[in-house]
């Protein structure tokens, strides 16, 4: 008797996992896609205008007002852990 529920349980077991990865297969169908042509255009369009101030040699020198990784001009001195 042990043997037949066994089964039993196993092939619910199988079952039930092959269930679940046809919902996460139907859920990655649902995801919206986007075409390699269009994504690599807007990633090109988004470099082309959006001002990277680690490449100086392409956007020219940044001044220290629009310079987001330079020093700070606050009252706080800065301290070194050793």
């Amino acid at each position: 008797m042990n043997r037949g529920g066994g089964r039993q349980s196993m092939s619910d077991l199988k079952l039930r996992r092959l269930l679940e990865h046809n919902q996460r297969l139907k859920e990655d169908l649902a995801r919206p896609r986007v075409r390699v042509s269009e994504a690599s255009a807007s990633l090109i369009r988004y470099c082309k205008t959006t001002k990277d101030h680690l490449v100086p040699s392409v956007w020219g020198p940044v001044g220290r007002a629009d310079d987001p990784y330079g020093p700070t001009r606050s009252g706080l001195k800065c301290c070194s852990v050793q």
